[in-house]
């Protein structure tokens, strides 16, 4: 009998207890791996670019957007581009290159959006990636998918791998990345396991992880070490927020918070990201009650200086952590 090493045993029964083929990995035949496309990827020892996701800035234009992240002090800006988004999927032809000129002209960069996309042939998939790519775009988010809950957690693993492998192809043909974030609850990708089985296999370069360290710890607060080990090659992108358990009545509850005044343990992360040289663009989440803000509405209960304090705190103690690791 043939001798298997117990690291591909492992590796081979995980895909099998999922109800995989081990063929996954004859789609990465079909997609061969190759470290030097011109994907964007950061150089190893290339710092960390901070950005701010666009959508606690719906209330602000592009240039009046654009002028407030460089007053906080960000690199640039992870745009929205999805329906009630900055850019609108159906405008993104005319209107991604008017927010890009703008955020630019500030001395910014867009180095990720955030997308709806789902799926390689749906309307817009192709038009925003194809604009994005022109204008030296590199990364971007794309939509959370759903269990069907009619059918089995593999069957949903084997479905949902025929749509990563449909996206890293048109990513592929525009030079682009796509990452799944992983958002705790009931979504696929929660556990993380579901999400690296589902991309086994496929190239990293065009599809992978936008890794969420704080949905990780949401559900699992001792083990999402385990799963950015698991994701690393895939984690081409981030984003930080925080976050602990409150209880109200008899149910606890997540309650979102600063950063830096929850339960995420950001030096445990920072450190692994080091180590790891885990170096792509980073995305500040504030999803904690922020007049608005944090839920993307066009008008706000608080001051511009109120908005503006919440985040350079935020931002300064991130790239205290990020000074600290030499990140």
């Amino acid at each position: 009998m043939k001798n298997i090493s117990r690291k591909k045993f492992i590796a081979s029964a995980a895909i099998a207890a999922a109800g995989l083929p081990f063929g996954l990995s004859a789609l990465a035949k079909q997609s061969p791996l190759n470290t030097n496309l011109a994907t964007g990827n950061p150089s190893p020892g290339e710092k960390i670019k901070v950005s701010i996701f666009s959508k606690h800035m719906h209330w602000l234009n592009y240039a009046d957007m654009a002028a407030l992240t460089v007053q906080l002090g960000f690199d640039g800006i992870d745009l929205t581009v999805r329906p009630d988004g900055h850019v609108l999927p159906e405008r993104v032809a005319d209107d991604l290159p008017k927010a890009v000129e703008a955020i630019e002209k500030a001395g910014l960069k867009v180095y990720t959006i955030v997308t709806n996309i789902k799926t390689a042939d749906e309307k817009y998939a192709g038009p925003i990636l194809k604009t994005a790519s022109a204008l030296g775009i590199k990364y971007y988010r794309t939509a959370w998918f759903n269990y069907d809950k009619a059918t089995s957690v593999p069957a949903n693993i084997r479905a949902i791998n025929k749509q990563l492998v449909g996206l890293a192809g048109l990513n592929k043909r525009y030079g682009m990345h796509g990452g799944y974030q992983n958002h705790s609850g009931d979504l696929f990708g929660a556990s993380q396991w579901d999400l690296w089985l589902s991309l086994e296999g496929l190239d990293p370069n065009y599809i992978g992880c936008q890794y969420d360290v704080r949905h990780a710890t949401t559900e699992g607060a001792d083990t999402w070490p385990v799963t950015l080990n698991l994701l690393k090659a895939y984690s081409k992108t981030i984003n930080v927020k925080d976050f602990y358990w409150e209880k109200k009545g008899d149910k606890w509850q997540v309650k979102s918070v600063p950063l830096g005044e929850g339960m995420v343990d950001y030096k445990k992360y920072f450190s692994l990201l080091k180590q790891y040289n885990i170096n792509g663009p980073m995305s500040l989440h504030c999803e904690y009650p922020l007049g608005g803000a944090e839920d993307g509405k066009r008008e706000l209960s608080i001051s511009k200086d109120e908005f503006s304090t919440a985040l350079k705190k935020d931002l300064t103690r991130l790239r205290g952590w990020l000074a600290e690791y030499d990140l």
